[in-house]
């Protein structure tokens, strides 16, 4: 790994070693401190569109895009000035909110599975109260999750998880009591037959299976012909629900999510991300009969001060109207197709082995031979020479998620002017630095 940079960074530093007395890790966030790609983390000052400026002023073309949320470019002028609207009238009610109405609306619109939706803060906060209600609607306690999806860091999740955890390589769950997880049933990722497995040997135990519908936490890797279909069809002859975890894929890979694009409907959906448009935000919802069993309709208790603010929905409403205008979602396929089949030929160019690809305007690739297919193949990954490439792409203004067990993200502010000049990048990096 590259401990040193080129690049002006004294602030940053300095920042950063403050901070380190201040906070575990000097983080927020654990991917954010660059423990798996080398070097001191970058302190950010400010984002405009497709770009970042950091605290020395240097500035990147941005593929992180606050991990998803900023799909129209940072700090887009109408976003913006709704925000400011809304802000002169409060930033929290802790009480019923119109907005909630409008978003609420517009989800049940867009997302084939959501006839009933609950606002909450975060994809963790969508993610456990999902869990609650899938036990409490089947009465059955066992759930199936795949290796190396992350869903937020609950307890009962942290089993085999990606993200964060696969990045540090930590422990599976440490501090987490095994009563808790001791109902966590795991499987790979596009392997059908382990689930059928599963629930062979745990006949009428399994309140159903959650699964990020493309894998954005352990990298990139989307579902092999038929596994979203076949997920249906098991759950649906074992009395299970099927979730899908769009936090990352709503309103990302199509307007209508992943069950848009591939055409499988879930039972119930958790959101998060765009759906902010970059303030923090969680949804999940479903069908009409499981969601009334939600408290004040039903018993299921899940509440949040902050839920439904104006400032959240605000932005939400705003992002996803700009996201409904025509040709949108064809400008992002087409940019990060480029951008990602672009990377590859670099890598294959310059004597790389590399695996990778994208749907609309998410991407990633791993320096490994492939195929890519679940966790166990990403850990394959040369992480020393993505550390590298990391680093080589910062010093030539270029800013990817710092580990390679993140996807990354285009946005409708990127041009194909930017995508070329990251591909220059690439090339140099490739060609001198790894």
């Amino acid at each position: 790994m590259i401990a040193t940079t080129q690049l002006k960074t004294t602030n940053s530093e300095e920042i950063f070693a403050a901070a380190q007395k201040l906070m575990p890790g000097g983080v927020s966030s654990p991917v954010r401190a660059f423990k798996s790609v080398g070097g001191k983390p970058i302190v950010f000052d400010r984002v405009l569109g497709a770009y970042i400026w950091d605290v020395d002023g240097n500035q990147y073309t941005d593929y992180v895009g606050s991990w998803g949320p900023a799909i129209c470019g940072h700090t887009h002028p109408e976003v913006i000035a709704a925000l400011h609207d809304a802000l002169n009238k409060g930033t929290s009610f802790g009480a019923p909110c119109y907005l909630e109405n409008v978003l609420a609306q517009m989800v049940i619109d867009a997302v084939p599975s959501i006839e009933m939706v609950r606002f909450v803060n975060s994809g963790t906060e969508a993610c456990m109260a999902v869990l609650r209600l899938m036990r409490a609607f089947t009465g059955r306690e066992k759930v199936i999750k795949f290796e190396g999806c992350y869903h937020g860091h609950a307890d009962m999740f942290l089993v085999k998880a990606g993200s964060g955890i696969a990045t540090l390589g930590l422990p599976d769950s440490p501090g987490v009591p095994k009563s808790v997880t001791s109902n966590t049933l795991t499987a790979p990722f596009n392997d059908l037959e382990a689930v059928r497995v599963l629930f062979e040997q745990n006949r009428d135990e399994i309140a159903g299976v959650i699964v990020e519908p493309v894998v954005g936490n352990a990298g990139f890797i989307p579902p092999a012909a038929g596994f979203l279909e076949g997920l249906r069809t098991i759950t649906q002859q074992h009395g299970a629900l099927l979730v899908f975890d769009e936090v990352m894929t709503g309103f990302r890979i199509a307007y209508g999510g992943a069950q848009e694009k591939f055409g499988v409907i879930p039972d119930l959906t958790t959101l998060g991300k765009v759906i902010g448009g970059g303030l923090p935000v969680g949804a999940y919802g479903g069908r009409q009969e499981i969601m009334s069993m939600v408290a004040p309709a039903g018993s299921v208790y899940q509440a949040g001060t902050l839920s439904g603010n104006p400032l959240a929905m605000t932005a939400g409403i705003k992002t996803l109207e700009l996201l409904q205008q025509p040709g949108t979602y064809e400008y992002l396929d087409g940019l990060t197709k480029q951008l990602a089949e672009g990377m590859l030929e670099i890598a294959k160019e310059t004597g790389h082995a590399a695996w990778g690809g994208h749907i609309s305007g998410m991407f990633g690739f791993f320096f490994n031979q492939g195929p890519v297919r679940n966790y166990e193949d990403a850990k394959k990954s040369d992480l020393s020479k993505f550390a590298r490439f990391h680093r080589g792409m910062l010093e030539h203004g270029v800013y990817l998620a710092p580990s390679q067990f993140e996807a990354g993200f285009t946005s409708l502010a990127h041009t194909k002017a930017d995508i070329d000049r990251t591909l220059e990048a690439a090339r140099a990096v490739c060609f001198s630095s790894i």
